[in-house]
């Protein structure tokens, strides 16, 4: 609102006449408004608010501001009506100076969201400064014998305002002898001359005084004066004359001190002193041009002395004149133009205003940043500049308007790769050779709750030893979460299930905040071989993430189980044989065979028999295979034998300490008289057996050709079903008799009783095809797929493992083979199968493409081939 405190109709007009003169126009972007200079406080400038579309109410809530890179106190916006006004004085030629054009820069900013107007104010010139000689007296001395129409060269004034404001006229008071001219040349200054009309005479008149008066075209109009008095010598009648009246000089800026400007030369057609020329710059000598040349007084020499600035002055008009040494000094005169050359001296300048920091990471791409604007002082091309960023970072500038940008973010952040960015905004010149400055913001990017924590590895293996102590700490997992404070804080906890009948948590527990797993009892190999759970990492964002970690804990047998006989086909109890034998049998014959297994694994169920020595330390014509239980005969017998022979085998395992069982095998020594019917009997019995072995194989035929297209059907069914449905759950076989088959390495165990205790409910059931292959974990797969390669492991023992030789010969103990390490199978957990084979067997080749098949069948396993020779361990391949 503007106050005024008289009112009438000339102040009536002269508003009129402010709100007519007032305009704006809006192009790229900006409004403009125009004012005159010297307006009083709370003069009208425009109604910013309604011009740039926005309404009174929201002027405050969303923090209309307005910034100036001038003077920002000269214009003010009352936030209560969106108009601008003056708010202190406005003088054009202190702001601009004499540049034709004046405006007042304005960037008006509002937010919510941020908006960035630019406002151009006009300051029109107004006729408030008069014209101005540098001199109010002008003392001129003129010879007598001057020609009419000689020109004595006066100073003209000199006006601060522009335009039609500025144009100056001169009028001389009225005079017989004297005239004035005025001449405009090219470069818009103006040649003030004093003309003699006719010749003078010293003796009439000695002395003039006229008074020179200039005018604006300002209306109404402002003069100034000047007194010209006029002395008249009668003497040295040569004035020195130069070649040119006007001489021009283009000069670099960057010019060093003492450059020559130009060599002015004046000629005098006197003689002796009155020909002698002094050079020097006209009085009253501009302080700029004092400042920064020099011209010598006898050569006419005119050098640079101080440091030029084309951004200051870019022309000196400089009058020279050259007086002689007469009695009476005669004077010539001349007007120097030195033009200014822009070299590109000036480095361009960086302004960065910052508006929101930190950044968070999930911000949208074209989010405004800061604010930069450039300048440079410069002309033409060296004063164009072009901003630039540092490469390779998610921000960009977008130019708003001329030398204004705005740096907005270019692509999504992301804290965990970079937490802060350093941006460097560097503005470049089209100089030669270029400028460039910079100026830096660091840009902090706050944290989103955007990452999970991450286990080491998916899965871990842990080995565990049976029959640990309750709460016996097991394993630690760990892990890391790539954000930040409360983001990155992970805490623990179990994936319950139901391990057979129980949870779980039954068996193992977790610490939320170590990560420390826990047996929560004494686990027992024999029982549970595999325990595989899950472990979760809950991080304390909102919203929370987390990820799961597989966990397969193996439990290592330990020797805690002894060797358990096998029912022998002789009758007695367990742990007793009775056989009936020959005295006509030779060397070597085997007699009987004892057989005991061990539910431990490994070197623990490995076996070995040793025949424990006859009381009073007779020595016996027994012996027993080390490995293979088998007694046979050291000698032929003879009839210092004993009829009933007691012998006891001792079975003992490899674990630490090693457990026994003790056989007892009663042998009975018949006459040759009876061994016929023995034959005969045993001959019965024998082809008995044949023929009933042949009725049985053609029965196991039909029944496996049965079986064979019972599996087709139900494999073709499964794939249906597969392909319609996802399956819920897998299933354990059902357990089969134990299968023992000799070796020169001792007795080879395949106990599917074993997989019942191994089931986890999880995965299919382990397969343990040797009782010398590590402890390792089962193949991972459907129910389905579990039981056919069992199907084809059976096949496979029951085509291959029968082949061995039951009486290898004796060779030493097989070193101990460290567990390889485990490959990496996709989705399935891999197993080593160990198989000894005599490399001098004729089937070799075929059981090689048995294995191979056998390899497949079990999916990504492995299988340890160890070849013998006579027995005995020679090299190993691994497929």
């Amino acid at each position: 609102m503007l106050l005024f405190s008289q009112s009438g109709p000339g102040s009536r007009c002269l508003l009129l006449s402010l709100l007519l003169l007032t305009t704006w126009e809006a192009g790229s972007g900006q409004l403009h408004y125009s004012i005159p200079e010297e307006a009083k406080h709370g003069t009208f400038v425009g109604r910013i608010a309604q011009d740039l579309g926005l309404e009174l109410t929201e002027l405050v809530p969303r923090l209309f501001r307005v910034a100036s890179k001038d003077r920002g106190d000269l214009l003010e916006v009352n936030l209560q009506n969106g108009i601008l006004f003056v708010n202190s004085r406005i003088d054009r030629e202190e702001l601009c100076g004499r540049s034709a054009e004046c405006s007042i820069h304005l960037e008006v900013i509002v937010d919510r969201p941020l908006q960035v107007f630019h406002v151009e104010v006009e300051v029109r010139d107004i006729n408030d400064n008069p014209p101005v000689f540098p001199e109010t007296n002008k003392n001129i001395v003129i010879a007598e014998s001057r020609p009419p129409e000689t020109r004595f060269p006066l100073d003209g004034a000199s006006d601060a305002d522009i335009g039609v404001n500025s144009a100056l006229t001169y009028r001389l008071d009225p005079s017989d002898y004297f005239a004035l001219d005025t001449q405009d040349n090219r470069e818009r200054t103006s040649s003030l001359s004093l003309v003699l009309k006719k010749s003078l005479d010293r003796e009439e008149i000695q002395e003039y005084s006229l008074l020179l008066t200039a005018s604006d075209g300002g209306k109404p109009e402002l003069t100034g004066t000047v007194q010209l008095l006029i002395t008249i010598l009668d003497v040295n009648d040569n004035a020195p004359e130069f070649d040119r009246f006007v001489y021009k000089v283009k000069v670099l800026e960057d010019a060093l001190n003492g450059t020559l400007v130009i060599n002015l030369n004046a000629t005098d057609p006197d003689e002796g002193i009155n020909g002698d020329i002094i050079y020097s710059f006209r009085r009253p000598v501009s302080p700029a041009v004092v400042h920064v040349f020099n011209i010598d007084p006898n050569s006419g020499e005119v050098r640079t002395k101080g440091l030029l600035d084309f951004e200051e002055i870019k022309l000196y008009e400089i009058p020279v004149e050259a007086v002689d040494k007469g009695n009476i000094p005669m004077t010539g005169h001349c007007t120097l133009l030195v033009e200014l050359l822009d070299v590109n001296d000036n480095a361009p300048e960086v302004t960065i205003t910052s508006l929101s920091f930190p950044v968070r990471e999930d911000a949208q791409p074209s989010t405004v940043i800061a604010l930069v604007s450039v300048s440079d002082r410069d002309s033409g091309d060296n004063g164009q500049v072009t901003c630039s960023l540092t490469p390779h970072l998610p921000f960009k500038l977008v130019s708003t308007f001329k030398n204004y940008y705005s740096l907005v973010l270019d692509s999504a952040l992301d804290r965990e790769t970079t937490a802060d960015y350093k941006v460097v905004v560097t503005a470049r010149d089209r100089g030669s050779p270029s400028l460039w400055s910079t100026a830096s913001v660091s840009v902090e990017v706050a944290d989103v709750n955007d990452n999970a924590p991450t286990f080491g590895q998916p899965e871990y293996t842990v080995f565990v030893k049976e029959n640990n102590p309750p709460g016996a700490h097991i394993f630690t997992v760990s892990a890391m979460d790539a954000d930040a404070q409360e983001n990155a804080l992970v805490s623990y906890s179990l994936v319950e299930r139901r391990v057979g009948e129980r949870l779980l948590s039954s068996y193992v527990s977790v610490h939320a905040e170590s990560g420390k797993v826990f047996a929560l009892q004494p686990l027992d190999h024999e029982e549970l071989e595999l325990l595989q759970f899950q472990v979760s990492a809950r991080d304390a964002g909102v919203p929370a993430l987390g990820s799961n970690v597989t966990l397969q804990v193996f439990v290592l047998d330990e020797n805690d189980n002894a060797p358990t006989l096998l029912p022998h086909r002789a009758v007695g109890a367990v742990g007793t044989v009775s056989e009936l034998v020959p005295r006509s049998v030779g060397s070597g014959h085997v007699v009987a065979k004892v057989r005991a297994v061990d539910a431990d694994s490994g070197y623990n169920a490995w076996l070995s028999y040793e025949l424990q020595l006859a009381a009073g330390g007779m020595r016996s014509p027994f012996r027993v295979g080390l490995y293979t239980g088998e007694i046979s005969t050291t000698r032929s017998l003879d009839e210092a034998d004993a009829p009933r022979q007691r012998l006891l085998v001792l079975v003992k395992d490899h674990g630490e300490p090693a457990l026994t069982a003790t056989a007892t095998v009663l042998v009975s020594l018949v006459e040759n008289g009876q061994a016929p019917k023995i034959s005969s009997l045993a001959s019965e019995s024998t082809a008995s057996s044949e023929a009933s072995l042949v009725t049985v194989n053609v029965y196991l035929i039909i029944a496996i050709c049965a079986v064979s297209s019972l599996l087709v059907l139900t494999l073709l069914l499964y794939t249906a079903l597969r392909c319609s449905a996802r399956p819920i759950d897998g299933a354990c076989a059902p357990g089969k008799p134990m299968l023992v088959c000799s070796s020169a390495v001792g007795s080879w165990s395949y106990t599917q009783q074993r997989r019942q205790r191994v089931c986890s409910g999880e995965g299919p059931p382990k397969t343990d095809l040797m009782a010398f292959s590590p402890s390792l974990p089962p193949v991972l797969g459907s129910a389905e797929d579990t039981c056919q390669r069992e199907r084809q492991v059976e096949h496979f023992k029951e085509s291959f493992l029968g082949r061995f030789p039951h009486s290898p010969p004796q060779c030493p103990p097989i070193p101990v083979v460290s567990p390889i390490p485990m490959p990496t199978c996709p989705k399935s957990t891999c197993k080593f199968y160990s198989i000894y084979i005599s490399q001098d067997y004729p089937f070799l080749p075929l059981e090689y493409s048995l294995l191979l098949g056998l390899t497949k069948a079990v999916n990504c396993s492995t299988i340890i081939i160890y070849f013998t020779a006579n027995g005995c361990k020679v090299s190993e391949y691994g497929h």
